[in-house]
């Protein structure tokens, strides 16, 4: 398992996959990344704290993600990452946050004193394949609401009852409300989530484009941000 890169293209970073306890909410249909969530506090931290030894800080920004929200770090990590960013100068951090967690994220800001640009999985804006299908358990109703929040919606393409509608519907709402964005491309997992390998094939055609796009990046595989498994 990868735990540390640097992303030198876009939005140039370091960026750590660490350990948490497992994701408040946890039944969204597609995910099987909880798999990497634990209850065993203590080797949590002892975890983290070697993958956080690689950050050096020579980009200023530093990417912390999990198998669930920032919020289910463990309180010794959290203070881990702020020494960090203290002494490797640190200027901006990137989290990423469910949308039940929205009400919270000034915590976090005044906690580590710095900017932090805030992710979050919508996977789409299309409603009911969110909630009924996907089971999100995010209940927004318009991309506003999302941006009052969020900085950067993750969205989800290639998956079997979706449109081409619905991803272009996406794409344009990514583009028009948000800073920054990222697409991922799904990759059939554990679950009974099935990808449509002819839409995928559409998108990558339809949507090149993105590629030469500085505020979105596009993840064909899972490990595209050179963590993970």
């Amino acid at each position: 398992m990868d735990r540390y890169n640097k992303i030198t293209e876009k939005n140039p970073r370091e960026i750590v996959l660490l350990k948490a306890f497992p994701c408040a909410w946890g039944r969204c249909r597609f995910c099987d990344y909880i798999d990497d969530n634990s209850r065993d506090e203590e080797a949590m931290i002892r975890l983290n704290r070697q993958v956080l030894a690689n950050v050096t800080g020579e980009l200023g920004v530093l990417e912390v993600i999990d198998s669930a929200s920032c919020f289910e770090l463990p309180k010794q990590t959290l203070a881990d990452i702020r020494d960090i960013v203290k002494a490797k100068n640190i200027h901006r951090l990137f989290f990423e946050s469910h949308w039940i967690y929205r009400h919270r994220l000034d915590e976090m800001r005044e906690y580590f004193g710095c900017p932090i640009t805030y992710k979050i999985g919508v996977e789409t804006f299309d409603n009911d394949f969110r909630e009924n299908y996907l089971n999100k358990h995010a209940d927004f109703t318009s991309p506003e609401e999302v941006a009052r929040w969020f900085d950067s919606p993750c969205i989800m393409v290639g998956i079997k009852g979706q449109t081409k509608e619905m991803i272009a519907r996406d794409v344009e709402i990514l583009k028009k409300y948000f800073r920054l964005g990222t697409v991922n491309v799904y990759t059939d997992n554990t679950t009974d989530v099935k990808r449509d390998e002819e839409l995928v094939q559409w998108f990558a055609k339809e949507y090149a484009w993105l590629k030469d796009d500085p505020s979105v990046e596009v993840l064909y595989e899972n490990t595209d941000f050179g963590v993970g498994d």
